[in-house]
């Protein structure tokens, strides 16, 4: 067979060229890109509509309530019939038959779009960075973007929603109305969203505004002109009884009165700083049963109390170490929090923060206000069947005060002058802290017992399981646990274990108890407290007491001695392992505490260690024991569940 002309050498030369070129990846854009420049027939093409799409994607429910209220006012107002749709649900191959595209969203872990987005940001993304879809790929394209965030996140505060923007830019989509940010932190989203809904309103009523969303001169621009030049040019494509914070911001619109907005606090608080409490939060959290104390702290009658009251057993901490239950008041002077636990009791109801940025109120008033609100509940179980008197009596004098109720209570600048106001009234203080504020466990005084909150042994799980909002999260973690290291009074790692998520994860838990050293080591199962928009746990995620046991004994071992296992409390699915050489003495442990000793020492004002306040353990205390930690004393209550006799009887 004769040579091949150097011509036709080139030729097939460059056709190979072309074939090599053409990955699976790359001949998948060109027939995409082939498909939407192509106009549609008008028997095979799309439906034509005048009607805009309004996409949302929701990681806790905010965005969809938002997206949904649009949808009604643009039904009412402009008698457009427009539904609200999961951009999860939304194919960008049709979006050159959209005339308007309306997105609400928020931004997800890390500054990335929520999952149900990430097809739509992925698809985008790619094409406005590949050089053959050039910037005319969605010219006929309007669009506008509204964002939720927490602006607590820093840098990536909003940022899908200006991912969005950027990204439908650059393939020629014109921004019809300017992109906003909205803040769930600020109180002011309702209203935020109100005057960018407005500036939607007044596009599809055929109004044009201007490079700074202001009303501009109509040219007559109506959603049929907008189809039709979609149409015309090629083809493009382009987060109940509990609520999450984030849901709060769709229940109801903002009002506007002289020029303020009734229903948030965007300029609330004293010389200009906000309060932490916005009045949407106060109420959610009311209905949860809390009292509201001055605009940052909160206080709430624990079932446990309620439960001693009755005489019918305390909780883990009255087994472990001597708490009265009935005299114990869980409080906290900040709700803000620097973290969403996957596990959070409280749905994320209470705002969240890396720093104070709050009006302050005065430790004295937090105090006063804290013990009257808890008596005032306490006084209600008067008359409730099974209260003793004397335990009432007790039980309007406060002895113990469980800094954990919510939020992050080390956050609040005069913790120190709140917690010598406690010691001063003889009321022994039992913080937790979240493990990301290793400068201020430093300079915290000497409390009756500090909790850091271990909720995780590795990086990945614990960014999976707090949702941290620092970005250094890990490094504050470790160096939290390095702080506790440094305190001569009582120190607690609680865990609380969850399966699937860090329940796994014994040998790196192990490996952390060098840097901490604490006292005591607290166990718990995980509690379900039902499912929500933020927290997909369920009740497969919840471990049993024999779970525990085991977690525990297993982690006991892996320390080579340095601790065992102490007590357990059956009912709070919860076990403490306590250091053998401080607290097991002759044989008998010594976890409980000396609390008259504890207020001796503080007001001595000199150095005291944690050894210095303890007391002996009962034995029905102790691990292993026939009680399983309840307090004979007591009687055992056992609920009649009568469910399934109903439906019988039924």
């Amino acid at each position: 067979m004769p040579p091949f002309p150097a011509a036709t050498t080139a030729s097939a030369t460059s056709h190979l060229a072309l074939l090599v070129l053409l990955s699976s990846s790359s001949l998948f854009f060109l027939y995409k890109s082939i498909r939407l420049r192509r106009k549609p027939s008008p028997a095979t093409g799309p439906a034509r509509t005048t009607t805009p799409t309004l996409l949302y994607a929701s990681a806790t429910g905010t965005s969809k309530a938002l997206a949904a209220r649009l949808s009604s006012r643009l039904t009412a107002d402009a008698g457009v019939p427009i539904g609200a749709t999961d951009a999860a649900s939304f194919d960008p191959d049709d979006l050159p038959s959209v005339p308007l595209l309306l997105l609400v969203l928020p931004t997800h872990d890390g500054g990335a779009p929520p999952p149900s987005a990430a097809f739509l940001a992925r698809w985008l993304e790619e094409s406005a960075a590949d050089f053959r879809a050039g910037a005319l790929l969605l010219s006929g394209l309007r669009f506008a973007v509204f964002g939720v965030g927490s602006r607590a996140y820093g840098e990536t505060f909003n940022a899908a929603a200006r991912s969005f923007s950027r990204w439908l830019r650059a393939l020629g989509a014109v921004e019809v109305v300017p992109l906003v940010e909205g803040n769930v932190d600020g109180g002011d989203l309702e209203a935020v969203f109100e005057d960018w809904s407005g500036k939607v309103l007044r596009v599809v009523n055929g109004e044009e505004l201007n490079n700074e969303g202001a009303l501009g001169e109509s040219d007559g621009l109506d959603l049929l002109e907008l189809e039709e030049e979609s149409d015309d040019d090629d083809e493009e494509e382009a987060e109940v009884g509990e609520i999450d914070m984030e849901d709060l911001a769709g229940k109801a619109p903002a009002r506007r009165q002289s020029g303020k907005v009734e229903g948030g606090l965007a300029n609330g608080g004293q010389n200009g700083v906000k309060e932490m409490v916005t009045p949407i939060i106060r109420t959610s959290l009311e209905k949860q049963g809390y009292k509201i104390l001055g605009s940052h702290s909160g206080v709430k009658i624990c079932r446990w109390t309620k439960s001693q009251l009755r005489g019918r057993g305390g909780c883990y901490k009255h087994s472990f170490y001597g708490i009265e239950s009935h005299r114990c008041m869980e409080a906290t002077p900040s709700l803000a929090c620097a973290n969403k636990c996957v596990f959070c009791w409280r749905h994320h109801t209470n705002p969240v923060g890396k720093s104070w940025k709050w009006k302050m109120d005065d430790p004295l008033d937090i105090v006063n206000g804290a013990i009257d609100q808890h008596t005032k509940m306490v006084k209600q179980m008067k008359g409730v069947p099974g209260v003793k008197p004397e335990r009432l009596e007790e039980g309007l004098s406060p002895r113990h005060c469980a800094l954990s109720l919510v939020g992050e209570p080390i956050m609040y600048p005069e913790i120190n002058a709140l917690v010598d106001e406690l010691h001063r009234r003889h009321i022994s203080t039992f913080l937790v802290t979240n493990a990301q504020f290793p400068e201020k466990i430093k300079t915290l005084k000497p409390i009756t017992q500090l909790y850091v909150s271990v909720d995780a042994a590795t990086k990945e799980s614990l960014k999976a399981v707090d949702r941290p909002l620092f970005s250094d999260f890990w490094e504050r973690f470790l160096d939290s646990l390095k702080s506790l290291h440094e305190k001569d009074q009582r120190t607690v790692y609680r865990l609380t274990l969850v399966k699937g998520w860090n329940a796994e994860e014994i040998d790196a838990y192990a490996k952390l108890l060098s840097l901490g050293q604490p006292d005591f080591i607290e166990i718990k199962g995980v509690t379900y407290c039902g499912s929500s928009a933020t927290s997909k746990l369920t009740m497969e995620n919840v471990p049993w007491h024999s779970d525990v046991k085991e977690f525990s004994e297993v982690l006991a071992s892996k320390s080579g001695g340095v601790y065992e296992v102490a007590c357990e409390h059956a009912h709070s699915c919860c076990v403490l392992l306590a250091k053998v050489d401080k607290f097991k003495i002759n044989g008998k442990w010594h976890t409980w505490i000396d609390y008259d000793r504890f207020h001796e020492l503080v007001t001595s004002g000199k150095p005291f260690k944690s050894q210095d306040y303890m007391a002996v353990t009962p034995l029905w205390a102790v691990y292993g024991a026939e009680e399983g930690g309840f307090d004979p004393d007591q009687s055992r209550f056992k609920k009649e569940r009568r469910h399934g006799t109903a439906a019988l009887k039924g």
